[in-house]
């Protein structure tokens, strides 16, 4: 299935779908009536249509396109919410109503939609944020960015209790399928989601043999899978 597919996609209320486009952070969510797209590079913005937040979280080359986000809000117009850093690169394409700076710790409510930026333990970038999506119905991703795990990722996961989480488990320096699980073992999603790497089997097998109570999923670019 495709990004078409996925935002054509009917769900039911409690319902969550989503799809990872890129080697990097690029994911779409899905929930019964809005889509969100976090960091938008390498990918066609033609494709996009329905697009009702974009989450950028920090401003490198494999997280930030201005003019992948510039093409995607001409089409849909949707709410753009990112960290400071690439904030002031954004102001020449994002009318100043539509663009939210993110302020961690502090929530955002889109139509129902909850926002809530967090840290991020990611050295080489200027002012890094984790995200916390919450759905309409209720269902919560924590899409970890680049970051490496931090102490207060287990208060995120006691006091959010996600439902997914996706971990990175390389290319951002430091990174590895052994820090991915640790995050997954702060955190203690219902699901964890290696992404922004290759070492997904490494990933399974070190969450399997640690954290055994943590269902897995690795996922396959381009495929839409479905929550719960």
């Amino acid at each position: 299935m495709s990004i078409r597919e996925i935002e054509a996609l009917t769900l039911r209320k409690g319902e969550l779908a989503f799809l990872w486009f890129n080697n990097y952070a690029g994911v779409v969510i899905k929930s019964p009536t809005m889509v969100i797209v976090v960091d938008p590079v390498e990918v066609d913005p033609e494709v996009f249509t329905k697009v009702k937040v974009i989450l950028i979280t920090h401003e490198h080359y494999d997280h930030l396109d201005e003019s992948i986000v510039e093409t995607i809000y001409a089409k849909t117009k949707c709410t753009v919410i990112s960290d400071p850093t690439s904030f002031p690169r954004l102001s020449d394409v994002v009318s100043p109503e539509k663009l939210i700076e993110a302020k961690v710790g502090e929530a955002v409510d889109v139509d129902g939609l909850t926002i809530r930026p967090e840290y991020s333990n990611h050295p080489p970038a200027t002012t890094p944020v984790t995200y916390l999506i919450t759905t309409e119905d209720g269902i919560t991703v924590y899409h970890t960015s680049d970051s490496l795990p931090f102490s207060d990722m287990r208060k995120i996961g006691q006091q959010y209790k996600p439902d997914i989480a996706f971990c990175t488990i390389g290319i951002a320096p430091g990174t590895s399928p052994k820090t991915g699980a640790e995050i997954a073992k702060l955190v203690q999603p219902k699901l964890a989601i290696p992404y922004h790497g290759t070492k997904t089997d490494e990933f399974v097998r070190i969450l399997s043999k640690e954290a055994p109570t943590i269902r897995c999923l690795v996922v396959q670019k381009d495929r839409v899978y479905k929550y719960p």
